[in-house]
């Protein structure tokens, strides 16, 4: 009798959890979804809620965006008298951080896709959904700021049924900011998401979906337990790597950590693991007990791949053992950062690091300048090509200064993009004009909707217009040089991207080297096209005559490519006039000074050297 009993207490309480997590577009309400639910449950007083209230690093709030996924677990008494725990996961939408995205969506059993009513589905739109689907997971559509003059929420609902295939029944309307719908919102989560599925009884299995560092709780583990149960003081193995630690402390958020007796299957919480190696407890690792340990971890994740790579280098050269310190502890909050050492001659010690885009390399550098106090130079950002060299060898370059000499390549390959751009129809033809400047391919368009409101007559801006939604394929070194700043403006503002990675494919690269005082300066090498050499030579000798300071004899700066210079520059000397002093005498005299001048010159240029000041890779570096 009592194993029964025993299994129908643990169904009871999975059947009364619920776990989802908030997906959509960047700015589209989503926190503010969540600030509404968490006051509508009582988790957080009105006297302390502000808000964007989960997003508590600095940088979200300036920029308004969420940087990090985070986790609350929130308690609700439905209408049918039952008290659910409801655990959120709110995710970040810009397309950089969709890895931050995909884990949250493998933690959960529910999805909610805010859509914004005046903009639409736009392209994290159809990227996220498509993740959740092929999650399986439940989804309940959203339209969110209907309170908003120029909402059109029944024109959204139709492009949400014609584009993912939901019913007009399935879709909700809410206004986040006024809190209006958000009531029925809880009660669709209840009745419309599945509780979590897995094994109480069995040995525990909890996967790691995000991770962060204490100074004094050492590594603290957000986990999603699927089986068991976990309590304090047990000894944990993490099953990949094989490491024993002991849970210190387990919790809940709430949203502050919270600390609990017991985590048991179903739930989301965190574990302290005393573990004070960030490589030691992945993000993607199942935990189980080394008393009972499970036959066989859970699936994980896979890897997310880089896709930008740039130098960081303190300013300050005896910083380096502090940056270092910093990206151990800053690659635990944030698994999709890569770095390694690497030297230049030109800026000394620091990290090749890779990112997942620009966006996130920009918060990557501000967070490691705030939180850790570091001045940090860093340089142009490029993307990893594979070469295959002449002998049939094949590496994988990510810093020009590795490209092998040119007499040894065969083909150099660049990582190529899918994007979908979605925009009103009458950007179309400066879309197309933009993507044909970057060496994009056309693939297909289709229109999303016909613009036309419930009586079908045109509505107000900026709808009146069709959507269309444009695919191209476009080498991702392309994105470096200011696209998506030329997307917006073109489409003054109204245009969305996302991309995902496809295979490289071959392109006639070279590597541009710039020389100053025909000395090769690393920091400043980069893979171009063939096409592009020239005017991105020329460009950064320009900008290098005027940031380095004048010597004594005359600097050249080149660029070249191999042995031959493209484009050249030269900084005039300074010059001293020797015949300041000489008011009379013959002209051999005023001669021999001259020439005396002209051969010590000579001699200087000859064993001078040219050192180019912080200041001018300070000032380079962040207008390139």
């Amino acid at each position: 009798m009592a194993g029964p009993c025993a299994t129908l207490l643990f169904d009871m309480e999975l059947s009364r959890i619920r776990n989802f997590c908030i997906i959509a577009h960047i700015d589209h309400g989503k926190s503010t979804l969540a600030d509404r639910l968490l006051e509508h449950t009582g988790t957080v007083s009105q006297r302390v809620m502000e808000d964007q209230f989960l997003d508590q690093m600095d940088l979200e709030r300036e920029r308004g965006i969420t940087i990090k996924a985070h986790t609350v677990t929130m308690s609700y008494r439905a209408q049918d008298g039952v008290t659910y725990e409801l655990n959120l996961i709110d995710t970040p939408g810009h397309v950089d951080f969709s890895y931050e995205v995909s884990r949250s969506l493998a933690a959960c059993e529910g999805a909610i896709l805010v859509v914004d009513a005046t903009q639409g589905i736009q392209a994290q739109t159809l990227a996220n959904a498509y993740g959740a689907i092929n999650q399986n997971l439940a989804i309940i559509p959203v339209v969110n700021k209907i309170d908003l003059p120029t909402a059109e929420p029944s024109r959204v609902a139709k492009q949400l049924g014609e584009a993912l295939g939901f019913v007009a029944s399935e879709v909700m309307y809410a206004s986040a900011k006024e809190g209006t719908g958000i009531v029925e919102i809880l009660e669709a989560i209840v009745n419309r998401l599945p509780s979590p599925k897995g094994n109480p009884p069995a040995p525990l299995r909890a996967l790691i979906f995000d991770s962060k560092y204490d100074p004094y709780k050492g590594v603290v583990a957000y986990v999603r337990l699927v089986d068991g149960s976990l309590s304090s003081s047990k000894k944990l193995i993490m099953m990949s790597t094989g490491r024993i630690a002991e849970a210190l402390e387990v919790g809940i958020f709430k949203p502050q950590p919270i600390p609990v007796e017991l985590l048991e299957a179903g739930e989301v919480g965190y574990v302290a693991t005393g573990l004070k190696d960030v490589r030691e407890c992945k993000v993607g690792d199942t935990i189980t007990l080394e008393e009972a340990p499970s036959a066989s971890p859970l699936a994980g994740y896979s890897p997310m791949k880089p896709m930008v790579f740039a130098g960081l280098y303190p300013v300050e050269g005896d910083d380096y053992p502090l940056l270092r310190d910093a990206l151990d502890k800053l690659r635990l909050n944030d698994s999709s950062l890569t770095y390694e050492p690497e030297s230049s001659s030109a800026l000394g010690n620091g990290f090749r690091c890779g990112f997942l885009g620009l966006l996130h390399m920009e918060i990557v550098r501000e967070r490691l300048e705030r939180e850790f106090n570091l001045n940090l130079l860093i340089t142009s950002p490029g993307v990893a090509y594979q070469v295959v060299q002449r002998n049939g060898m094949e590496l994988l370059i990510d810093n020009p200064s590795a490209l092998p000499n040119p007499s040894q390549i065969q083909e150099i390959r660049e990582p190529w993009l899918a994007l979908t751009i979605i925009t009103p129809s009458r950007f179309i033809g400066p879309m197309m004009e933009l993507m044909a400047g970057h060496r994009g391919e056309y693939e297909k368009m289709e229109y999303l909707d016909s613009g036309s409101g419930e009586s079908g007559e045109p509505v107000g801006e900026p709808s009146q217009d069709p959507r269309v939604l444009l695919q191209y394929t476009m080498p991702l070194r392309e994105m470096l040089a200011d696209f998506y700043d030329d997307l917006k403006s073109r489409s003054q503002g109204y245009a969305s991207l996302d991309y995902s990675l496809l295979a490289a494919q071959a392109a006639p690269l070279v590597k541009l080297e710039i020389l100053v005082h025909n000395q090769a300066v690393d920091a400043l090498s980069t893979i171009v096209h063939e096409k592009d050499a020239y005017q991105q030579g020329k460009a950064l000798v320009e900008r290098l005559k005027t940031l380095i300071p004048r010597q004594l004899f005359e600097v050249p700066i080149q660029a070249a490519i191999g042995g031959r210079i493209i484009a050249r520059e030269s900084i005039k000397p300074l010059r001293k006039n020797v015949l300041a002093k000489c008011y009379g005498g013959d002209i051999t005299r005023k001669r021999k000074l001259l020439e005396r001048q002209a051969e010590g010159k000579k001699r200087m240029k000859m064993i001078g050297s040219v050192e180019i000041p912080q200041e001018a890779f300070l000032a380079l570096l962040k207008r390139r």
